[in-house]
């Protein structure tokens, strides 16, 4: 392994570095700081986040700046103010011993007149985000004409928050001559157009493979009906007592629920999105990054920029729609040298991005289960013991009170003492899960309905059963969506799961091209009826009725049901679905299953 002197960094940056921690330069630093300096022609360098990368273009940027030029000499565009933040105090940071150098950090949300200021003082390099930037360009308050490197950071991200139009204004304001280093997790169309459209045969160096995920990250996910989801959620959180991660939910509204409710029942936690103001999400970093609280529910916008090396978890509360952006999920645990797990929690219908993310990252998710509730009590109980065993003691305040309290407990014994402790701290985390009901797979509930609860097609047709009545003890019913709605057997039994609560064994499906036919028991079929009827499905309503002769045991339930015909099942308040156990702050136990219909209020 090289040092950073062999890679050729000035000593004023190596003594700096050096008291920052870093003794050997990481792989992206390895491969680009060299070439960087040697050359001046552009780089294209993919590496996943967390892999260093700021120092792999900072260190070689500040080597060339000229000090005595108190102009714009290097232009850094990144994503986010909060990136915009890291990076400059990092920059500050390796040029603490470079005299005269100035680092301006230009964005949204701060002072304009501050920064104009300090542009009027003079600075070398500016870290900005595209908005801001042009706003200042188009106030002629800063001038990018002697600027000689520009660096995209983050690229993939800033096409993803569709600066695009901005990238192109800005760049077209820097000399032709500028040399370009362009920094991405990973490597879609747009960013290809990119270097087509500004970059001069640039060099391209990849640490790992192409939007390949990170060596120190394991991929899991958690297979469970949908309204399982968030009890998943709290068992993982509860099987991990020192976890320290991320949850990525897909909308605003979705983040401040989950958060609402972990907070509820116990879970250190709080949201970040959109709606929060920029001084509530500044102060929610902030305690997340000081480990205030231990699981941050975010959304993807509002989680960009967001540093943090030391996480252990990341969460997928569902897969996101854009395969890349998983890829930077995942990139934010497993970071500087440290490993991390990257967790999916999934329905059916999601079952086939991750084969999609498996082909994407070149790696295999695991398959995880659920755990038990005996599982979750034996992993908490062993962690309060190790805590236990490395609590600091400090003699010097407590010494005086401590023969009161030996003489107060003299009489138990050390095991009743132990025994008393333990279940201070776990009774009611014990007794939940005593009575809780274990969370069932999807892929148990298919196995019966595939092999055992019904023959097969053929199977049936050999047995002399007609394919229009259905089995004995089922009903069979019809539903308004098919072929053309991309309705296939998987999908219609994730919208069950989606709609109807509780376990409904599902028997022989019929595709057709505009609607469908399915069997379920007769007991459920008033409640799948009444839970599905209404429902959207991408923009369409359901309508569900029991179809014309669909009863297999001899029931009354008869009723028309031709394709078209308008029956409605009522309406159904979701709010009421059956709900888990207790929730009371101070433990993680597992509370209700239901979802609500709160609006995602702001937090401060």
């Amino acid at each position: 392994m090289k040092t950073f002197e062999e890679l050729g960094v000035a000593p004023q940056i190596r003594r700096a570095i050096e008291e920052m921690g870093y003794e050997n330069p990481m792989p992206v630093q390895e491969e680009v700081i060299p070439y960087l300096l040697a050359e001046t022609s552009d780089v294209i360098a993919l590496a996943q986040t967390g892999t260093g990368k700021t120092a792999a273009f900072g260190l070689p940027v500040l080597q060339k700046i000229d000090t005595k030029e108190n102009v714009p000499q290097a232009l850094i565009l990144c994503p986010t103010r909060e990136l915009c933040l890291q990076i400059a105090g990092d920059l500050a940071d390796y040029s603490k011993y470079i005299d005269n150098l100035r680092v301006l950090p230009v964005y949204g949300g701060s002072s304009i007149e501050s920064q104009i200021k300090a542009l009027k003082r003079g600075v070398q390099i500016i870290v900005a985000t595209p908005g801001r930037l042009i706003d200042l360009i188009n106030r002629k308050t800063v001038h990018l004409d002697n600027i000689r490197y520009v660096v995209l950071d983050e690229a993939d991200e800033m096409l993803n928050m569709g600066f695009t139009d901005s990238i192109d204004e800005i760049l077209s304001k820097v000399p032709d001559t500028r040399t370009m280093l362009l920094f991405s997790a990973t490597m879609p169309k747009e960013i290809a157009k990119i270097t087509r459209k500004y970059m001069d045969s640039p060099k391209e160096i990849t640490i790992g493979r192409k939007n390949e995920g990170s060596n120190n990250v394991k991929h899991v996910y958690y297979l469970v009906h949908a309204r399982d989801k968030y009890l998943a959620l709290k068992r993982i959180a509860d099987y991990y007592p020192n976890i320290y991660g991320i949850i990525f939910c897909r909308t605003r509204r979705e983040t401040q629920e989950i958060a609402d409710k972990l907070i509820q029942d116990g879970y250190s936690a709080d949201s970040l999105h959109g709606d929060l103001s920029q001084q509530q999400r500044d102060y929610v970093m902030q305690k997340f990054r000081i480990k205030n609280i231990q699981l941050l529910v975010a959304t993807d916008v509002a989680a960009r920029g967001l540093d943090v090396d030391s996480l252990t978890h990341v969460i997928n509360y569902g897969l996101p729609d854009d395969i890349e952006s998983y890829t930077h999920r995942s990139g934010r645990t497993g970071r500087a040298g440290k490993t991390g797990i990257s967790i999916g929690i999934i329905h059916v219908k999601e079952k086939g991005k991750v084969r999609e993310i498996e082909k994407i990252i070149n790696k295999k998710f695991e398959i995880g289960e659920i755990p038990s509730g005996d599982d979750i009590c034996e992993k908490q109980l062993f962690n309060f013991v190790d805590r236990l065993e490395k609590v600091k003691v400090n003699e010097d305040e407590i010494g005086r009170l401590l023969p009161a309290v030996y003489r107060k407990l003299d009489w138990l014994e050390k095991e009743d003492i132990i025994k008393r402790a333990v279940s201070l701290e776990f009774n009611r985390l014990i007794d939940y899960y005593r009575d809780a009901a274990e969370i069932e797979s999807p892929s148990e509930r298919y196995s019966s309905r595939d092999d055992s609860s019904y023959p097969r097609r053929k199977d049936r047709d050999r047995q002399g059963g007609n394919p229009r009545q259905a089995e004995r003890g089922y009903v069979r019913l019809f539903i308004n969506i098919g072929r053309t709605d991309n309705t296939n057997p998987a999908t219609l039994m994730g919208l069950v799961n989606d709609y109807v609560p509780g376990k409904v064994a599902i028997g022989r499906i019929d595709i057709m091209q505009n609607f469908s036919f399915f069997e379920v028991p007769e007991r459920d079929a008033n409640k799948v009826i009444k839970g599905m009827s209404n429902q959207d499905n991408n923009g369409r309503r359901i309508s569900i009725e029991i179809a014309q002769g669909g009863s297999g045991g001899g029931g009354s339930r008869s009723r028309d049901s031709r394709p078209g015909s308008s029956s409605r099942g009522g309406s159904y308040n979701r709010d009421s679905r059956p709900g888990g156990g207790p929730r009371s702050g101070g433990y993680k136990g597992e509370g209700g299953a239901k979802k609500g219909h709160r609006k995602g209020g702001k937090r401060s």
